[in-house]
């Protein structure tokens, strides 16, 4: 859950998330669907599904147990060298370095390297480096101190020179502008998206759709239909050509319900989002996995991508029910 994410934002869902599961076999024994739903909010969700199949797989090929071993922990889902190393490192005390965003900062600051620490050659020595210092033991009370330095101390902007432990053999610290190493090459300009989403009505229930489990983005989440659209089309005739392209239904299109805002990565994203009433046909779609036709109330039960459930809740307010439903 902290890979991508912050710590205060992951407490109340790792709380959660511990609750439901207490173990590796109750997680292997889990459906997915429950698990996405537990995840909703945190974004990534490839995260909850590698972290659900390498529970299987421990249980399949382990017993149940973790094995302190770093080709068997490598061989699970989503155990890259940063994930595996934490993990054995703190668990085990292996003799595993890491790398990650805080680290790598003061590493590069402590050595004096100005080279952007994402391009290769830079990552490669920060490796190296990272291993290089670790002690003999309690390596991964280690890894924490030198992860949380970078989170507390040796902070993007502004580092906290005068406290840290090892500004005195701190090259970036000896030049006087700390703040210029690492390197930082400027993000990519972001990228403005128009989409549209319909709400279909139908005998005081709406469709809710399935993302295939192969799709990039928010794989086997349910939504509302939604798909990259003109903005200057008019909206009546895009939501009826929406519906029948996405998924086999002939509607008659009503008022728009929202606008809602939201970034994925490098994209700024206008969600404009409108009400229709199911007229003819049966869900039919070359993109979407399932349909289901629910009640307001029934729509929490399935996990949705956070601008989703925002469209959701909006449809549950006693308000809206009235006049959609």
């Amino acid at each position: 859950m902290l890979q991508q994410t912050q710590v205060a934002t992951v407490v109340p869902y790792f709380e959660r998330f511990l609750a439901a599961y207490p173990d590796v076999a109750s997680l292997a024994a889990a459906a997915e669907q429950d698990i996405l739903r537990l995840w909703e909010g945190l974004g990534y969700y490839r995260r909850a599904r590698d972290l659900h199949r390498a529970a299987r797989l421990v249980v399949e090929r382990h017993g149940g147990t973790l094995p302190a071993d770093v080709d068997a922990v490598a061989a699970l889902p989503g155990m890259g060298p940063y994930t595996r190393n934490a993990v054995l490192s703190q668990a085990f005390d292996l003799r595993l370095p890491i790398l990650e965003a805080n680290s790598q900062r003061v590493l590069s600051r402590l050595y004096g390297r100005r080279d952007d620490p994402r391009t290769t050659p830079a990552r490669r020595w920060l490796w190296a480096a990272a291993e290089a210092l670790l002690p003999e033991r309690r390596a991964g009370d280690f890894n924490q101190a030198l992860m949380e330095l970078g989170a507390l101390v040796c902070t993007p902007a502004g580092p906290a020179c005068g406290r840290c432990p090892l500004s005195a053999d701190c090259q970036a610290y000896a030049s006087g502008a700390p703040e210029a190493f690492p390197a930082r090459t400027p993000p990519p300009a972001p990228t403005d998206v128009f989409e549209r989403a319909v709400v279909v009505r139908r005998d005081g229930r709406v469709l809710l759709v399935q993302r295939p489990a192969t799709a990039t983005r928010w794989a086997s989440l349910w939504e509302f239909p939604h798909t990259e659209a003109d903005a200057v089309e008019e909206a009546g005739p895009a939501v009826v050509r929406l519906a029948r392209d996405l998924v086999g239904l002939e509607v008659a299109a009503g008022p728009e319900l929202a606008v809602l805002k939201h970034g994925v990565t490098r994209f700024r994203i206008t969600l404009a989002c409108h009400e229709a009433d199911w007229v003819a046909g049966e869900f039919a779609s070359s993109f979407y996995a399932a349909a289901r036709w629910l009640t307001p109330a029934e729509l929490a039960e399935h996990p949705v991508s956070a601008p989703q459930r925002r469209l959701a809740n909006l449809l549950r307010r006693p308000g809206r029910q009235r006049r959609l439903f």
